[in-house]
């Protein structure tokens, strides 16, 4: 009886071991299910991420290679299209700005147009590439300071001073106090010595050349000379050199001698139909004759003169004086004086007088 009930007990007890183990394949299979799965969810998502990449650099082929000549033509265009329409844009709101700021048309195209010298004459504009074979002026154009009075002083680093105050005067100023010029800062003066005429071609001497350079020097103020010329030849610019040199042999000049040549718009002037050649082989004679003197010789004009009237490769040789009316000056090459005013004014002379500004130091030292 005890033998049967230890059987039973035996048998319950291998039956409960093995439900054990049988549960325990069950939770070792769903366990490993588990993983399985995780592990296919796993490759999935990468399998679907480099899918997404193929994807993506499908697209990306089909942008860059797959469409035709044609249509990538088109593209182009329409992007050009699209940049001119942008930058026409932005042009017209940088003229619109200009504009209502009162800008000249001139001066919005020198605004515009930066390498070229933009110069208006003779009811159009003209446009004139800024040449590397011609020197080039080295101001710093915020440099050159305006006084309260209108007059302008050229300053260095240091804002000291550096520039020298001048004026040219003829006849058209009248008698001239030279004591109260000199006391006004003037240290240099131009003198007309003469012009020849528009017409007849004669030589003349101005009216008050004598008693202006002789004021001038006796008051202490270096004296220069110009000469308005109307030459047609270089034989007759030769010959205004030399009434020049005639005119100024018993005074001491410590400033340039000038060949001054400005358009002259009367129908009947001389010199109407000279060419840029004869203008330029003309101002050449000139100052040829005047440096073979012992002077220095110059050019005065203005951007007419030197832009379209002369040769300025043919003339690096000579000083430039060169007449500009605006601020700041508008002229790229090298020039030693800037005539910016004819309606200055000077203590000593009643009229308008036309005011300068030097950048160098003509007097030779003793």
């Amino acid at each position: 009886m005890e033998n049967s009930r230890l059987k039973r007990k035996r048998r319950k007890q291998r039956i409960s071991l093995f439900t054990n183990i049988i549960f325990c394949i069950i939770t070792l299979a769903s366990l490993t299910g588990c993983i399985i799965l995780l592990l296919n969810n796993y490759a999935l998502r990468n399998e679907s991420k480099e899918a997404m990449a193929q994807v993506s650099q499908l697209e990306a082929y089909q942008e860059n290679y797959v469409y035709s000549q044609s249509d990538l033509d088109a593209y182009v265009e329409e992007a050009r299209i699209d940049a001119r329409e942008e930058e026409r844009k932005l042009f017209l709101d940088e003229l619109k700005a200009k504009m209502s700021g009162s800008s000249t048309a001139t001066a919005m195209l020198r605004d515009f147009f930066t390498e070229d010298v933009v110069v208006y004459a003779d009811n159009e504009y003209h446009f004139f590439p800024i040449s590397d074979q011609l020197k080039k002026h080295t101001y710093v154009y915020d440099n050159f300071i305006q006084l309260e009075n209108g007059q302008i002083e050229y300053v260095n680093d240091l804002d000291e001073v550096v520039s020298r105050k001048g004026i040219d005067v003829s006849r058209y100023q009248g008698k001239i106090d030279w004591e109260k010029v000199a006391s006004d800062g003037v240290e240099y003066a131009f003198i007309r010595a003469g012009i020849r005429g528009t017409t007849e071609g004669k030589l003349m001497e101005d009216d008050r050349f004598a008693d202006n350079i002789e004021g001038a020097i006796d008051n202490d103020i270096h004296a220069g000379i110009y000469f308005f010329t109307q030459a047609l030849t270089k034989e007759e610019a030769v010959d205004e050199a030399e009434f020049v040199l005639e005119l100024i042999e018993p005074y001491k000049i410590t400033y340039p001698v000038v060949i001054d040549l400005e358009e002259v718009t009367s129908e009947d002037a001389r010199t109407a139909d000279l060419t840029k050649e004869e203008y330029t082989q003309n101002c050449i004679a000139f100052c040829e004759t005047i440096k073979a003197a012992g002077y220095t010789p110059m050019i005065y004009g203005n951007l007419k003169t030197f832009m379209i009237m002369l040769d300025m490769e043919q003339l690096e040789d000579y000083e430039k004086w060169f007449a500009y009316y605006n601020a700041p000056v508008y002229f790229p090459y090298d020039f030693s004086i800037w005539q910016y005013s004819s309606k200055g004014s000077v203590r000593g002379i009643d009229e308008d007088v036309d005011l300068n500004i030097c950048m160098k130091d003509f007097v030779k030292k003793d």
